[in-house]
């Protein structure tokens, strides 16, 4: 062997994707002898894959898809199976049972470490027992150098992983996340919106180095940053706690306080806030016991889900209006609780919402014509939530509405009703009533519909003059006067209107820094947070720390540190009933 060729293997050891352009014949059969030698060990590898032969490859399994590469030191075995367009970089580790999806890249140095040891004192630690859960990654993924993925980790679809990493919890598709342990720093397809001095990931060198919290030093929100994440840390080392106090062995059942009467929706906010602050479910039952006790509560013959009898037995639903539409809030409401605590538990609702399925274009329209847009829009604005919420559902299923077109009529509804002044539904409010009705009607209806679908808001900008007026209205605003319910319906709309522009920025940040300082004072420790004081109606549980307080402002804060770009040092985001993406890709498609 000559230099030159010498030279040129160590090459292709160090930039393996160069190979199937630049190799020589006496290269690409020394390739294809190596191949073969795998491929009597059970390998099987896709057109035009290149393994060094300096990497350390000792499967029980290994499959690589087209036009996939194993680097030169890299160090593989267990049961590894990769998609197409795959790089497993020089000196990686990818060990354990290992799945990998199209388009993954493993940098330098990486491991992804799909076993683990167990380590009690009974015994010498080479000598206890190994466990596999496997890892998971997703299509599209930028895995950076340094990085270690602990067994049991799946990483979504779109994700990228910041140099150094350490990830030992899930990672949500389209995340970007960095530092040990790994914590979400933003949306991948969150280039634009309102933290405008927040640089994109593709300016920084190397992908994600450096500080990513949207703070210039000196900047106010450097602080305020640094009080988010003493707030996170103190939350999470109180939440099991906190959802345990709500929980009664003997009823078997959650309350929202102790000495409050049981109800589903605690249920649902248990297994949010454990979600959101722990990964876990709550530590009362394993997932999927939860999963069975929502998924038994639903009605078989409208496919809502009522709320428990005062005896604490199965809950009765009213008699359906002419349209087979069941009015009722609370089961209403169930439909958005229910089901998005059963995703984080892994699980579906076990039927269909059948109240939306059998609905016609024609009730739907009447429907939506007959809601009290004039004199209660948040009630005509919830409606909207349940109803779009169950064709979420149903089309999850693969349920097919009973009369086709129903959703594109909702949504052809909606577009022609909005006002193009306030960019909202209902009346423009008055001085004396103010614009609360308007802007909390505004939130559930956009949530269920506009948000859940991944659709932009019509008029986004007049949604933002409008929501900041009413936001300066002291009425519900001042000092002690903010109730979750009120200041979630605003910032959910700032967040979600505001995010594909700059318009009134500052004075959105204003309004943010001003509440988000406000909110973290209200902690209770052990306890969490009380939803504040009653709204309009007397709605709401009141000043009382409980689980729907904790569960409503755990996300009002995200998203108050979002607008102010420092929601990265929570290191959560919320995936339940308020979380900030869509719960499906834009459109009405069924998930294949």
């Amino acid at each position: 062997m000559d230099a030159e060729t010498a030279l040129d293997d160590a090459y292709f050891d160090y930039c393996p994707w160069d190979f199937v352009g630049r190799a020589s014949a006496g290269q690409r059969a020394a390739q294809d002898a190596h191949q073969r030698r795998l491929a009597e060990s059970g390998a099987r590898l896709g057109a035009r894959c290149y393994v060094s032969a300096a990497a350390g490859v000792f499967t029980d399994t290994l499959r690589l898809g087209t036009d996939s590469y194993i680097a030169g030191h890299a160090y593989v075995t267990g049961e590894v199976t990769a998609g197409d367009d795959c790089t497993v970089n020089p000196y990686a580790t990818v060990r354990g049972r290992i799945t990998l999806g199209d388009g993954v890249r493993i940098g330098a140095h990486s491991s992804l470490l799909g076993f683990n040891h167990g380590f009690a004192p009974d015994r010498p630690v080479h000598r206890q027992p190994l466990t596999s859960k496997g890892i998971t990654v997703g299509d599209d993924v930028w895995i950076g150098s340094h990085v270690v993925v602990l067994d049991g980790v799946t990483i979504g679809d779109h994700c990228v992983v910041g140099a150094g990493a350490v990830v030992t919890k899930d990672l949500a598709p389209w995340t970007i996340a960095a530092g040990n342990p790994a914590r979400p720093l933003r949306d991948r397809r969150a280039q634009g919106g309102p933290r405008r001095d927040r640089p994109a990931s593709g300016d920084l060198p190397g992908g994600l180095p450096g500080d990513l919290s949207g703070n210039r030093p000196g900047h106010p929100s450097d602080d305020l940053g640094d009080a988010v994440a003493r707030f996170a840390d103190r939350a999470r080392a109180q939440a099991a706690d906190l959802v345990a106090r709500c929980w009664n062995p003997d009823t078997g059942r959650y309350a929202d306080r102790p000495g409050a009467p049981a109800t589903v929706r605690a249920h649902c906010d248990a297994v949010e806030i454990a979600d959101l602050l722990l990964g876990s479910p709550p530590e009362q039952f394993a997932a999927d016991e939860h999963a069975a006790r929502l998924r038994a509560l639903q009605d078989p013959g409208s496919g809502l889900v009522p709320e428990f009898a005062p005896d604490g037995g199965a809950g009765v639903l009213p008699a359906p209006a002419a349209d087979g539409w069941i009015d009722d809030g609370t089961a209403e409401y169930h439909v958005l609780a229910v089901g998005y605590a059963l995703d984080l538990l892994g699980s579906r609702l076990a039927q269909p919402v059948h109240v939306v399925r059998r609905m016609t274009v024609g009730q739907l329209l009447a429907r939506l014509e007959s809601l009290p847009w004039r004199t209660r829009t948040w009630s005509a604005g919830a409606w909207v939530d349940c109803w779009a919420t169950g064709a979420h559902r149903n089309l999850e299923l693969g349920v097919e509405d009973g009369e086709p077109g129903t959703l594109e009529a909702l949504f052809g509804w909606l577009t022609t009703r909005v006002d193009p002044w306030t960019g909202m539904w209902g009346t423009a409010g008055s001085p004396a009533a103010g614009r609360l009705q308007l802007v909390n009607g505004y939130y559930r209806l956009t949530r269920g519909s506009y948000a859940q679908f991944g659709l932009d808001v019509p008029y986004a900008e007049r949604v933002v003059d409008t929501v900041l007026a009413h936001g300066r209205d002291q009425r519900w605003f001042a000092a002690g006067r903010e109730n979750a319910c009120n200041v979630l319906d605003v910032a959910h709309p700032l967040w979600l209107a505001g995010r594909r522009g700059g318009h009134r920025a500052a004075e959105v940040r204003a309004w943010a820094e001003e509440q988000l300082t406000r909110a973290l004072g209200r902690w209770r420790d052990g306890a969490g947070f009380g939803f504040g004081p009653a709204g309009e109606g007397g709605g709401g549980p009141g000043r009382e720390p409980g689980l729907q307080g904790t569960e409503m402002w755990l996300a009002i804060v995200w998203l108050l540190a979002d607008l102010v770009g420092v929601a990265d040092r929570l290191a959560y985001r919320p995936r339940g009933v308020h979380r900030p993406e869509p719960a499906r890709s834009p459109g009405f498609a069924t998930p294949g």
